[in-house]
């Protein structure tokens, strides 16, 4: 018996659809690949290691897995005033916040910045796993020299997460979370709706994890112009943290690298000061 051959619109579908799984295939391929691409900006040219400010350190720290950091010291000026654990957004280097380092000295306070690795002329590749390594690097430096009640610990964009791990797992006078999320899942998600997001990310950020843990005081800002981070990822989050000393700061016209510029530190500083032992 003869088999009839398929009609040729048949055919022509079934050839749109097999093209179209390629080409979908191909590309959840490429973004899975390529994720790490899109989610850290490392400068690709020389980084700056020392800083220009001779009042700030250069410092060298050694992780646990072999890489090696650069990290940049500010002492207090002012014994009565903190010094900042810093931890920065995923596209800045060390050399890139002046504005910052500048509002935290003028008022006395100190700080303690490292630069991941892949960034500021730390070694290595950057990763979830291995920017956690690098924060409790930072912390363990930080601690050994100061009492938890004179070190903030504060983080930016990205950074936030790697703040939020560190104070659910260490004592400290506060936390400050600038332009946080409550899952970069969460955002990418929204972002590339086409692709099976959730299933794909190796390098996750899910600072809902341990938001619960976090007990010591907690000042979390976000513009309300935020086109990276919307403001409602910082609304969930401040929601889940346990601590019952929290307050939410929203920026009113703040875009998310325009916080400092917009007068955070003159919401920090009082902040802290009721949260003084």
């Amino acid at each position: 018996m003869t088999r009839k051959p398929l009609p040729s619109w048949l055919r022509l579908g079934l050839l749109a659809l097999l093209v179209g799984a390629i080409f979908y295939g191909s590309a959840v391929a490429y973004l899975f690949v390529n994720q790490r691409r899109y989610l850290y900006y490392p400068d690709p040219r020389p980084q700056v290691i020392d800083p220009d400010d001779p009042a700030i350190q250069a410092v060298t720290l050694k992780t646990p897995d072999g890489e090696t950091l650069v990290a940049w010291y500010l002492p207090p000026s002012d014994p009565d005033q903190p010094v900042m654990l810093f931890f920065n957004g995923n596209g800045n280097g060390l050399a890139t916040q002046e504005g910052r380092w500048r509002r935290i000295a003028e008022h006395g306070a100190g700080f303690f910045a490292v630069g991941y690795r892949g960034y500021s002329g730390s070694t290595g590749k950057p990763t979830e796993t291995g920017l956690r390594i690098d924060a409790e690097t930072a912390w363990r430096w930080l601690a050994a020299r100061y009492p938890a009640d004179r070190i903030v610990i504060h983080g930016f964009s990205l950074g936030t997460g790697l703040a939020i791990k560190v104070a659910a797992e260490h004592p400290a006078r506060a936390l400050i979370l600038e332009a946080p999320y409550a899952s970069v899942v969460e955002l990418a998600e929204k972002q590339v709706s086409w692709a099976p997001v959730g299933l794909l990310m190796q390098d996750r950020y899910e600072s809902r994890r341990w938001a619960g843990r976090v007990t010591m005081p907690v000042l979390i800002a976000h513009g309300d112009r935020d086109g990276v981070i919307p403001i409602s990822q910082g609304r969930t989050l401040f929601g889940l943290i346990a601590s019952r000393h929290k307050r939410f700061l929203p920026m009113r016209g703040s875009d998310h690298a325009t916080l400092v510029r917009d007068g955070l530190y003159d919401q920090v500083w009082p902040f802290l000061a009721q949260m003084a032992p």
